[in-house]
């Protein structure tokens, strides 16, 4: 057994955040095959953000593809520095800023079509940023502060079912020694 090989390929579609791919390839085990893949452009941010009170800020968020659902603030780098590009999206979706950072580490979505990378990052000490939300746009009809018991629940409930923001939040659970 081998690894994943590209052979050949062309660009199906292309726009400012993605790119997609049909690469003809041959596979782990010899034989050939026919792999789509969906290139973003620039990886995304994920921000755990963490009250005094010990909450976490969830954002309803009502996505194209999937609907409504609950997210920690979230979205592309545009390019941008991956730490800027995260306080952008924390004022941009929950109208917060924050006094502390901590770079929590990379994750990766849909892995199985797609190559789209990402960061998450810990933000506390929390305050107001009113000038900076732009919820409409974003698609948000809530900002919750969630307790880490509730969040739990909610997790258990299946409540929370992006799995960027359950990624997200495991690594900040870690990161704050809520798990063993």
């Amino acid at each position: 057994m081998g690894a994943w090989r590209r052979v050949d390929g062309r660009v199906v579609h292309e726009n400012a955040w993605i790119v997609v791919h049909d690469d003809e390839v041959v596979r782990p085990d010899g034989s050939p095959g026919l792999y789509g893949v969906v290139e973003v452009r620039h990886p995304a941010v994920f921000v755990v953000a963490l009250t005094s009170d010990d909450e976490v800020v969830l954002v309803r968020c009502d996505r194209y593809t999937t609907g409504e659902g609950w997210e920690v603030p979230a979205g592309g780098s545009d390019g941008d520095d991956l730490l800027d590009a995260a306080r952008r999206e924390l004022g941009e979706e929950a109208g917060l800023r924050a006094g502390r950072w901590t770079d929590l580490g990379p994750v990766t979505s849909l892995n199985g079509i797609a190559r789209a990378h990402g960061r998450v990052f810990l933000a506390q000490d929390l305050a107001p940023d009113p000038g900076a939300v732009e919820q409409a746009v974003e698609g948000i009809s809530e900002v919750r502060r969630v307790p880490w018991p509730e969040l739990l629940g909610m997790l258990a409930r299946g409540e929370v079912a992006d799995g960027e923001t359950l990624a997200a939040l495991m690594l900040a659970a870690v990161a704050l020694g809520r798990v063993a």
